[in-house]
């Protein structure tokens, strides 16, 4: 990268969280006509873009997988606040809300992410290559946490509906957050190797070898990542009301509000993941995609949980038999990529269609 063009990089990833965090301090409680929204939406995708930029420059400075860990408790957490204030005050047209942005990452992440990383990284060096060890357990998670949260609830008892019952949620809280715990303690101290990118002969790549941050500069990128992360769940807020009644105008499911979230959240960390794959990192790629997916769930569902001790209407987590049927497609076809540590263009190409599949099917149930 040129000096001038980090130069403009620096600048606009700076002014960008402080100029979003000003217009929602103007904007809040006030009536917005549609020429603001356009402008806070606008802000919304600077402070996202920036936030994920900060949250770059912080992993460069403690080094991988920690940078995927810092990417995805980013994106997580942008989620969050974005479900919560949706949900607050919305009753019962919102219940499904978290499960909906929940079950779209996990769409996105293990099909839309995984597959485009594998395409790019085939298109460039014919096979992609990747650690199965840490990438099966990854995925191995992943699965495991979307059965206990999202499928369990449709067959549970307790409970009329596709809900849990207090207790049930409060354990399936409990577990998803110990779950992801010990999937972050694998993979930054006890298998750490697993989660490294396969070196491989002639595919370096100048961006790896470049200086890591300074202490000061990786401090400032913190406080600005805190910024950038308030004034995302801020203005989220504010717009939600056009996303929501742009959606029932429109006569479209109310599961789509969940696939807007989730893909605006995302969009981010699919360019890094394509960025990484580009240069031969396809294991980073996957410790992306698995790793957001992982904390969307592991940390989503025990802050929903939490949340809804105050929240108004009912939390429905349980998906329909259309879901459920992706939902074990795309366990087993990433099963199927993950196992051989290898792949190519047909993996990448398969994974992408099952996304466009469920992208689809959220629009034209």
């Amino acid at each position: 990268m040129s000096s001038s063009t980090a130069s403009l990089t620096r600048q606009w990833t700076t002014w960008g969280p402080v100029v979003a965090a000003l217009v929602l301090v103007a904007a809040w409680g006030r009536e917005l006509p549609g020429f603001a929204v356009g402008v806070i939406a606008l802000c919304l995708l600077a402070a996202v873009l920036a936030a994920v930029h900060h949250a770059e420059v912080i992993a460069h400075r403690v080094g991988e997988p920690y940078g995927s860990l810092v990417l995805a408790v980013a994106v997580t957490v942008i989620e969050v606040g974005l479900i919560v204030t949706l949900m607050v005050g919305g009753g019962e047209k919102t219940s499904t809300y978290a499960r909906d942005t929940v079950f779209a990452a996990v769409m996105i992440t293990c099909n839309g992410i995984v597959g485009l990383s594998l395409l790019v990284a085939a298109l460039r060096n014919r096979v992609a290559v990747f650690n199965a060890e840490g990438s099966g357990g990854a995925l191995a998670t992943v699965c495991t946490l979307a059965t206990m949260t999202l499928v369990l609830p449709t067959f549970t008892t307790s409970h009329p509906g596709p809900e849990f019952s207090s207790a049930q949620l409060a354990f399936a809280a409990v577990a998803s957050l110990c779950l992801y715990g010990v999937f972050v303690g694998v993979q930054t101290v006890r298998h750490r190797d697993y989660f490294l990118p396969v070196p491989r002969p002639g595919h370096d790549s100048a961006d790896e070898h470049a200086a890591p941050p300074t202490k000061r500069d990786a401090w400032t990128s913190l406080g600005l990542l805190v910024v950038a992360l308030v004034a995302v769940v801020g203005n989220a807020k504010l717009i939600s009301p056009t996303i929501e009644d742009g959606v029932q105008s429109a006569g479209l499911p109310k599961a789509v509000v969940g696939v807007v979230i989730a893909l605006m959240v995302l969009l981010p960390e699919t360019l890094a993941a394509v960025r990484a794959a580009r240069r031969d990192r396809v294991q980073t790629s996957l410790n992306l995609a698995y790793g957001s997916a992982i904390a969307s769930i592991g940390l989503t569902i025990p802050a929903i949980a939490l949340a809804s001790i105050w929240l108004s209407g009912p939390l429905v987590l349980g998906l329909g038999p259309l879901h459920m049927v992706l939902l074990v497609l795309t366990g087993v076809v990433s099963a199927l990529t993950v196992v051989p540590g290898r792949a190519t263009l047909l993996q990448g190409g398969v994974h992408l269609a099952i996304f466009a599949a469920f992208v689809f099917l959220s629009f034209s149930p």
